[in-house]
């Protein structure tokens, strides 16, 4: 199983994918959602391009300060209710970028308010469907978006892709957990505890005698 540090780490590899839907309804959200875009995915399946398209998002010159909560891999806690206020007050901004190129990514001169990570959870864009930890931009926003609270917004910019439903369905036990909690340290416990269970339930699984059919399963025939 992979520890914390793992999942933590991996957690803003964000991919990127998309649908070509728009929406003029936009009012729903009145604080700054924003991103760093390193053009390191194609622009065409990118959701943060998606959304910039349609006027939900702004993109960040690398110089530009965002005084808001941002989903970064150099954040250094998760993001909790706790953050509700912040991200009401001053916005949300996602680092799209590749984890793959973070070597090469300038992700540490960039001028951040408050960084944060996200918990464990499981990608469903088309790219990465089914994979913990590889979000796509909108993924990372509607995560926090629902951690801290505002679950329509989280809702609102997921429906604008055909996929968006699958990441809640998927993710529904996790994200309502993570919601439930209080601070950053809680939402890292709840993720420890989920994570622990889901190994010693799998592991019971590979512990659990391969029993041979009995004459009625094998026999194939009626009486």
């Amino acid at each position: 199983m992979e520890t914390l540090s793992d999942h933590l780490n991996d957690n803003l590899n964000l991919s990127c994918s998309s649908s070509d839907e728009v929406s003029d309804d936009e009012e729903i959200i009145n604080y700054p959602v924003a991103m760093w875009d390193f053009n390191q995915c194609d622009p065409k399946k990118c959701s943060g391009r998606k959304l910039e398209r349609m006027k939900l998002i702004k993109s960040l010159k690398i110089k530009q300060k965002f005084h808001g909560v941002v989903l970064t891999p150099m954040g250094n806690k998760c993001v909790s209710p706790d953050d509700k206020d912040i991200i009401t007050q001053k916005g949300l901004a996602v680092v799209d970028c590749s984890w793959a190129k973070l070597e090469e990514t300038p992700i540490a001169s960039l001028k951040t308010g408050y960084g944060r990570l996200l918990p464990f959870l499981i990608a469903a864009n088309p790219i990465n469907y089914g994979k913990p930890c590889q979000l796509s931009c909108v993924e990372a926003l509607a995560a926090a978006m629902y951690i801290v609270g505002h679950k329509t917004n989280a809702k609102y910019y997921l429906d604008k892709f055909s996929w968006g439903h699958s990441f809640l369905d998927l993710n529904e036990e996790l994200l309502n957990l993570y919601a439930s909690c209080t601070n950053s340290a809680s939402v890292v416990e709840a993720q420890n505890k989920y994570l622990e269970d889901a190994e010693k339930e799998q592991q019971t699984r590979r512990d659990m005698p391969d029993y041979p059919p009995s004459e009625s399963e094998s026999s194939g025939e009626e009486t």
